[in-house]
């Protein structure tokens, strides 16, 4: 953006000591903005009511209303006017809570004029896409309202690739059926809202749809927690409690990740599949469920089954119908569609707005393979959308999406004295423990950011003898 550029844009100084209210102003002239001054909040607020600036410089620390007073006074209105405050101390308790009320960046005393120009020509383009996002968003909406868009925070299946609509097509087609299906597809894919697809458009959707993260589960207590347990049948069990499959009678139970189950559980869900009855754990009781079983994995079952840790009939019993998700790098053309999606579910979480993706942005998330898929990419945005303090999203809000370890290619120069076998136990330990760091020692969020099941987690950190 050059001076021309500029030309037309009108900023607000708001400073105290009329020595840097003066060199900002000359500053900024010379660039071809036309400057406005105050030297208080109350000035302040009387000229962006009466003027209406495009941008504010504004000093924390003024004579009787604040920088923060003014903050709090504008409110609303920050959503589309940039302010940048300035602060005489660059980590004060003072510039994060400008930040935490809207402001959109602070730079710290003494600060260089380069610095206050660089920051104020990306305010004023960021709040120029926004305004431009705006209108194309108000122009769609007047010409077309979608007659399902949702209005809660729940996530939904999008997309207009083929892909997903052979997905879609297979939704409708399972769903007017009680037959058991099984969702396939990458970690992050979105086997569980196809799952919830399947349950909210069959006859089933006014009864249960119970989750059962299969990977989740402890060992000792699968087979408590699917069919429930007689009080008194082991060490702390002081009541009767219901197994999921009894909870499910009459709608639909969700088994995911079930390859993950042990041979032992397996055996006992291919009864409840074939007879449609099961015994609580320490009862004699003949239980029946209605339920629908519906499986999702990330695991080649087929391969498992020959590798003898999967049951290969039961296999057969899930897999009647199968509906199989392709991966987010094999359907590039909804990224924009997601994208949208997601940032209009993170609008609605914060209270946001005005929150848009820049087209430059755009072009930067569709060149991303997306290992982790669907998820990664919400994760990504959500985390761009904090930076951008809820407008509108640029490259350089991206940046903070985690790159590959550089720490972690290193051990390959130990090839030549490390046999295969150490050599990949050691690249899998730095790994694990570098995902449990990221994750702040969550073992549930490690396990999904690694894309192995919560038991495979706590036997890798029993291995290798990790502190989370």
């Amino acid at each position: 953006m050059n001076a021309g550029e500029n030309e037309g844009a009108t900023i607000l100084v708001a400073e105290d000591d009329r020595a840097i209210r003066f060199s900002l102003a000359c500053s900024l002239k010379a660039e071809g903005y036309r400057v406005l001054e105050a030297g208080d909040g109350e000035e302040a607020l009387a000229s962006i009511g009466r003027d209406q600036p495009d941008a504010v410089l504004l000093d924390l620390k003024m004579p009787g209303k604040d920088g923060l007073a003014v903050l709090a006074s504008l409110g609303p209105a920050l959503a589309d006017l940039p302010v940048i405050v300035i602060t005489a101390y660059g980590g004060s308790a003072a510039a994060i809570e400008a930040m935490r009320r809207g402001a959109y960046d602070y730079l710290s005393k003494p600060f260089d004029l380069d610095e206050v120009q660089l920051t104020l020509k990306r305010a004023l383009r960021q709040r120029s896409l926004a305004r431009e996002v705006q209108a194309l968003r108000s122009r769609a909406n007047a010409e077309e309202k979608e007659p399902d868009d949702p209005a809660d925070d729940e996530p939904e299946l999008v997309g207009s690739s083929v892909g997903m609509r052979e997905v879609f097509k297979a939704i409708g087609l399972a769903a007017a059926t009680d037959a058991p299906v099984l969702i396939a597809g990458e970690s992050g894919t979105g086997k569980e809202l196809v799952a919830a697809a399947l349950h909210r458009h069959s006859d089933r959707a006014s009864g249960p749809f119970v989750r059962v993260n299969c990977g989740a589960l402890p060992e000792a207590l699968i087979e408590s927690e699917l069919f429930g347990h007689e009080r008194g049948a082991f060490t702390g069990a002081d009541r009767l409690k219901p197994g999921r499959f009894e909870r499910a009678s009459g709608g639909t139970i969700f088994l995911d990740e079930v390859g993950e189950l042990p041979l032992s559980a397996q055996a006992k869900i291919l009864r409840v599949l074939q007879q449609r009855e099961f015994e609580r754990v320490g009862g004699t009781e003949i239980l029946k469920t209605d339920a629908r079983v519906i499986s999702a994995t990330h695991r080649d079952l087929s391969r498992e089954v020959a590798a003898g840790r999967f049951r290969e009939d039961l296999f057969y019993r899930l897999n009647v119908a199968r509906i199989a998700i392709p991966p987010l790098r094999e359907r590039p053309e909804d990224i924009p569609i997601l994208a949208e999606h997601i940032l209009r579910r993170v609008e609605r979480r914060h209270g946001w707005g005005t929150l848009s993706l820049s087209p430059e942005a755009l072009a930067a998330i569709k060149e991303r393979p997306w290992p982790g898929n669907v998820r990664q990419l919400e994760n990504a945005l959500a985390r761009a959308a904090i930076a951008a303090r809820g407008r509108t999203i640029l490259p350089e809000h991206l940046d903070a999406e985690e790159r590959p370890d550089p720490a972690i290619p290193p051990v390959l120069e130990s090839a030549e004295t490390l046999p295969l076998r150490a050599l990949l136990a050691e690249v899998e330990r730095r790994a694990i423990e570098r995902a449990l760091a990221f994750c702040n020692g969550n073992r549930t969020r490690t396990a999904e950011r690694l894309g192995i099941s919560r038991r495979q987690l706590f036997d890798k950190i029993r291995e290798y003898d990790l502190q989370p």
